[in-house]
């Protein structure tokens, strides 16, 4: 089994591709400046405190208020604010809690008029990003994310993960954070520190207490709406949190970021350094790894199943719906109970990938072809919870229910990858009505006389549809043949399967997008 991760940059941002033996299982679009990411940690304003839902709503900088719960406070919120208060009233505390007295726990069933009041000032973090109509969600307990273990301030607990199950490796674990961790801040032991050394846990948490002491120092001046402290990007924390013994390669196309990436890889898990690759071929880095087909395969409304079947995903407000059919595969088994039970186990491998593909969240209902016999139900249940083991979202899976019918749900806390995989009719663009889009390649002739006779570019490069870069190919005298004759320069094609037919780019020698006016 292999694993790779790609990072693809884009002009607005990264695309990011992790790879299981060559197959799509995840996939994510970062974009530059992109806010509220879920882990970040915010200087609040309460601009609203509401008895009825027990909850308020801040003020971190977003279009809409971000939602607080009671629940979400955490026991220790009377702490956060006696510190955060300090913190901006006076200019010389710092990040160092030994000294610091934490107050007692709140009762977990108050009201929050007691503990928030309107227009406080409040240290937040981003649980859940902005989905849909609704602004961010919130939380109080603040939390510090490393490779091995979580810092947790104002806490003194330390906890194992419960992947964990060596009973002798967990107390070892605890024992050896006993002795490094920082008074008043508790510590989460991740899964990933099994069996590691003291050296790699006290690297990993001197390195969550100075991201800490940062954020006070830079709380002292801050204004309402700053990040006090902001989580590693999409790319670091995919790594921070997958990164292990199986991962072959990281490829990364920008030269900026292959650095940054190399240099994190170096910090986090040097062993893995020579692993991380720079990409610089001729063809994208999604075009050459097969990821730009397998999106559009993936992500349709309709999903084919390995050896016959297919799965049909719908959104809707309340939750996902999957129904897994039969298809082409209906004829090959002895019975119609064998090819349910087939099909079944096929398709529960492919919607735990969908799942992570798409990032989907909240309740999904899947609707199984009917079986009878509950030996089966409970094989397809148990290679449900099999194939979702590697799932980094927290998620809850119940057996087949009378009617054939699986229930999960998975944490939601961004919203859903959704890519459109269908395409307007390139002659007609959707209108049903034949226009000048027929005549893409004068467009293009006409575009690359300007350029290279008005502009007198040189080393140009055209990407184009693979029909397009066909089309412009073919033959001893092709059309590109054609221009080197007329214009006495060579223009270099590429094939890109993410432009639609009708969608050109030309690329300057520094293979950037030429803007034509």
């Amino acid at each position: 089994m292999s694993n790779e991760l790609l990072v693809s940059s884009t002009q607005k941002g990264c695309r990011i591709a992790l790879l299981k033996d060559k197959g799509l299982l995840e996939y994510h679009h970062e974009e530059d400046g992109n806010q509220f990411t879920v882990g970040d940690i915010y200087l609040g304003t309460v601009k609203k405190v509401v008895p009825g839902l027990n909850a308020a709503f801040i003020d971190v900088g977003y279009e809409k208020d971000a939602f607080l719960h009671y629940l979400d406070l955490g026991p220790k919120i009377q702490s956060l604010n006696k510190f955060t208060k300090q913190a901006l009233s006076r200019g010389n505390v710092t990040g160092d809690l030994s000294k610091f007295k934490i107050l007692p726990d709140i009762n977990k069933h108050g009201k929050i008029s007691d503990v928030l009041t309107r227009n406080q000032k409040i240290l937040v973090q981003v649980v859940k990003e902005p989905i849909s109509t609704k602004g961010p969600r919130l939380s109080c307990e603040l939390s510090l994310a490393g490779r091995y273990v979580v810092l947790v301030p104002f806490s003194d607990s330390v906890s194992v993960s419960k992947k964990i199950t060596s009973s002798e490796e967990r107390k070892r674990l605890v024992r050896l954070v006993k002795s490094i961790k920082p008074e008043n801040f508790g510590v989460i032991i991740r899964t990933v520190a099994e069996g590691k050394d003291v050296a790699s846990l006290h690297n990993d948490l001197n390195q969550l207490y100075e991201n800490w002491q940062a954020g006070i120092k830079k709380l002292k001046t801050a204004k309402p709406g700053d990040v006090i402290i902001g989580e590693v990007n999409k790319t670091s924390s995919i790594l921070r949190d997958v990164l292990n013994e199986s991962f072959d390669s990281i490829v990364i196309d920008d030269k900026k970021m292959y650095e940054e990436i190399k240099a994190y890889t170096r910090k986090i898990a040097p062993e893995k350094e020579k692993i991380v690759k720079y990409y610089n071929g001729k063809a994208k880095l999604f075009e050459s790894y097969g990821v730009e087909k397998q999106i559009k395969m993936l992500f349709g409304r309709s999903v084919s199943i390995k050896g016959g079947g297919y799965l049909i995903i719908e959104h809707t407000e309340a939750l996902h719906v999957i129904d897994v059919n039969s298809g082409n595969k209906s004829n090959s088994e002895a019975n119609q109970e064998a090819t349910a039970l087939a099909v079944n186990l096929e398709a529960a491998a492919e919607i735990a990938r969908q799942l992570r593909l798409r990032d989907m969240g909240g309740i999904i209902v899947i609707d199984f072809i009917d079986m009878r016999k509950a030996e089966n139900k409970k094989l397809v249940y148990q290679r449900m919870k099999e194939e979702m083991k590697e799932d980094r979202s927290k998620f809850t899976i119940l057996p087949l229910s009378k009617f054939g019918l699986m229930q999960i749900t998975r944490q939601r806390v961004r919203p859903e990858v959704n890519i459109t995989t269908s395409e307007k009719c390139p002659t007609c663009n959707g209108t049903g009505k034949i226009t000048a889009s027929i005549l893409v390649a004068e467009q293009i002739e006409n575009t690359l006389k300007h350029l290279l006779v008005d502009q007198n570019e040189k080393d140009i490069t055209l990407a184009v549809h693979p029909y397009l870069y066909a089309y412009f190919t073919k033959g001893i005298k092709s059309i590109r043949m054609q221009w080197f004759l007329k214009y006495h320069k060579w223009v270099k094609l590429i094939e890109d399967s993410s432009l639609a037919i009708t969608e050109y780019n030309f690329l300057n020698k520094e293979l950037e997008v030429i803007e034509i006016d």
